[in-house]
Parts: C-alpha cells; structure tokens; sequence
C-alpha cells in the first residue's frame, strides 16, 4: 500500500494514542485473574490484538466494544490438565512473543507459538538458556517454537542488559508459583522503565513485585491477580512522531500525555530539544522505538550521534540501516557503526524516488514526518496497522494532505 504526502504545515491539537505497551502489560495481568476486568483505552493494533488472541487460545474470554476490553481470565489449573496442542498466534509482535513464553511454561502442557517470519527468528536464547537448564523442552521448528515444561519458583539470574520483555515475561508468570522467587540482573540494566511499567501493571491487579536493591527483583510466591477495572495511559513513543511535526515547521499540540509516567520514551521532547540546539550525542539504550524518529529530527536539524543503538538490529526491520537508506534518498549520510549511528548534517531534497516502510510501523510514520517538508510516497505504509491504525487519518486531522491506497480494504 502506498502513502503520498504532500508538503504540509501540520497544525491543530492531536490526542496520544494509548499506550500499547501498558496495553499489553494490563490485558495480560487481567487476563491471569479469574475474575472479570475491564480495559478502557485500548487500540486495535495488530500487537495488541496478538495479545488477546494469545489469552483466549488459553482459556481467557472477552468482549472488545469501542475502546474497553472486558476480560474473563484463565484457570491456570484448566490448562494444565493437557488434551491436545494449545496454539498461540503471535503474528508480529515480538512483545507477545516474550510476554507468553514463561506464562506457557506455568501449564506444563505443550504449547505452540506461531508468527511471522521475521518474529519467529528473533532472539529469544534468554528462554532457551532457562528451558536448557531446567530441563523443559523449548524447540523452534519449521517457522514454529514448541515449549513444554513446569515453571519452578526460585532465582534467574539475566543480562540487564537484553530486552526487558524477557523480565517482563518472568514477572508475569512467577507470583503465580507456589514458591517465593528473584530476578538477578547482571548489570548494565537497560530499560528499566519498561521493568517498572511492568511492575506497576501488576500492583494494579495486586499482585507485588519489589526492587530489593538495584539489580534484584523479588516475586513473592502464591499471590492471586485480582479483577480491576483500569485505563491505559496515553502512549509517549507514537505521541513522538506528532511533536516531531513541529521540527518540520508545523504548529501542533499534543494532549493525553500522564506527565509522571514510567514510559521511557517520555524523553523524547528532552531530546528534540537538545537536537535543535546543535551538536547532540544522545543515548538512546533505554528508548530504542525512539531510534526512527529522533534520526528523523536529526535530518531536519542538522545531524545528531547516538549511541547504545545495538538494539535497533534486532526490532522489526534493521532499523538503523534502514533509515540509513531511506535517508539518504532525501540526500542525508547516515553512518551505522556496531553501538552508535551518526545522522550527518545536510540540506533536505525531495526523494526521487519512493520510500519503503521495510515492513516497520516506527519507519513508516517517521519517514511520514520528513515527507512534510519535501513531499513523496511510502511503499508498504500499512505497516502503520501493527501499532497505530488511524495514525495517517490523525495527520489529516492535522491538516497533512496525505493520499492512501488501499489502507482501509
């Protein structure tokens, strides 16, 4: 599908978007409670709709009107009873994917995760290094990963410095446990943020998790997640790419933002900042979905270095090498070293050629923001639907002429 974008001054007042990552985190907490919750301010990204597939191929039962997901959780214990292959569809969602594997692991029954290709070959060994020694079966098979096996209270010790979705996925499942339980970090820890959303998400359906020094989580054991009726906060990393509008020369307001959240990428105003003043070396370790539209500004401003970029290999697309490419149509040097990325300063053309969103949501609605100023088309701009469906009918909002074929069908 493709995306034309004419040049267009951005202008208006624009509402963040839910967060999905605390969309995620609160659907999976209410859908581990037995009892009935209620989910108001979720979104229907192909993400997260991966997340509620996954907790009704478990037993979970809900109804999803307008914007609230009222959710019936599962019984563990019915899982456990075995019968045939649970089959849980992650489509692309690499979040779901590492959310679901320890929950999987509570039922001692053989499940089945499916995705995309492109998911299914992700890094996952922090899980298979836990499978290994604890003798529980973890298998990738013909595009497929199986687990079988019966999570066990007691210490994991992980790289702090992985993905936090590997410690999420833990904290999920271990309260469930009989036993009392740790999470060891071997430091650096990156992402914390994301540990501590967790954290909360899970205080809000009782159930505590507590930092007991800078690198030790401790899970007590035998605790009971309750029905809540919550809302998802607004969600910082989408609201980016509306503030980056700005940069562009546009005049817009973003409302919706909880000011205290835990979201990493709350930084990034902080960040615009230090980019338009000149000069910026920025560390982006602890918000890497802010990788695409901070080198964005950077284009826009003159250039800017990041670092702790390793990462950004790993996500849906390369997503450093491939906002080099694209960049450099609109006639911007990008370099991409092992842990750092260079945005070099230069004037902005109007690309020759079409864009591509290289299947990456965060791609296509930062190459949107540049497209703007010069005006152009973004092949594969349906990519957008994994986590922000209505985002080019909100840049219409905002006054960018925006042509799209095909993105409704």
């Amino acid at each position: 599908m493709k995306a034309v974008i004419k040049p267009s001054k951005a202008e208006g007042t624009v509402f963040a978007p839910p967060s999905k990552s605390m969309a995620h985190r609160m659907l999976i907490c209410a859908g581990l409670s037995k009892d009935k919750s209620i989910v108001k301010g979720i979104a229907p990204s192909q993400d997260v709709l991966a997340t509620l597939d996954c907790l009704e191929a478990l037993g979970a039962v809900y109804k999803y009107e307008k914007d609230s997901v009222e959710i019936t959780g599962i019984d563990i214990d019915q899982i456990k009873k075995g019968g045939s292959k649970t089959v849980l569809n992650c489509r692309e969602c690499g979040s779901t994917l590492r959310f679901f594997i320890p929950i999987a692991l509570l039922a001692g029954t053989e499940i089945e995760f499916r995705g995309s290709s492109t998911l299914m070959s992700r890094p996952l060994s922090v899980y298979e290094e836990i499978c290994a020694q604890k003798g529980y079966l973890f298998k990738r098979d013909d595009g497929k990963i199986i687990v079988k096996g019966e999570l066990d209270s007691g210490e994991y010790t992980v790289k702090g410095n992985i993905s936090s979705q590997f410690i999420s996925g833990l904290l999920f499942a271990l309260p469930n446990l009989s036993g009392d339980s740790y999470i060891k970090l071997i430091p650096p820890v990156e992402s914390r943020s994301y540990i501590d959303m967790t954290i909360q998400a899970l205080k809000e359906f009782g159930v505590d998790a507590l930092w007991q020094d800078d690198y030790t989580i401790f899970i007590k054991g035998n605790q009971k997640y309750a029905g809540k009726n919550v809302s998802v906060e607004g969600d910082y990393s989408n609201a980016a790419f509306f503030e980056a509008l700005n940069l562009a020369g546009g005049s817009v307001e973003v409302k919706g933002l909880k000011k205290d959240s835990l979201q990493g990428d709350r930084v990034y105003s902080e960040y615009f900042d230090m980019i338009r003043k000149g000069n910026a070396v920025l560390d982006i370790s602890n918000c890497p979905d802010l990788g695409p539209v901070l080198f964005t500004a950077a284009a826009i401003c003159g250039g800017a270095k990041f670092t702790g970029t390793d990462r950004l290999k790993i996500k849906e697309s390369d997503r450093g090498e491939c906002m080099r490419r694209e960049l450099s149509k609109f006639g911007i040097e990008v370099t991409c070293g092992d842990n750092n990325i260079v945005v070099h300063g230069g004037k902005i053309v109007k690309p020759k050629e079409n864009l591509s969103g290289h299947n990456d949501h965060r791609i296509v609605m930062a190459l949107a923001v540049l497209l703007t100023v010069t005006g152009g088309v973004i092949d594969g701009a349906q990519a957008v639907r994994k986590s922000f469906p209505d985002f080019f009918d909100r840049l219409r909002d905002l006054k960018v002429e925006v042509e799209t074929d095909g993105m409704d069908k």
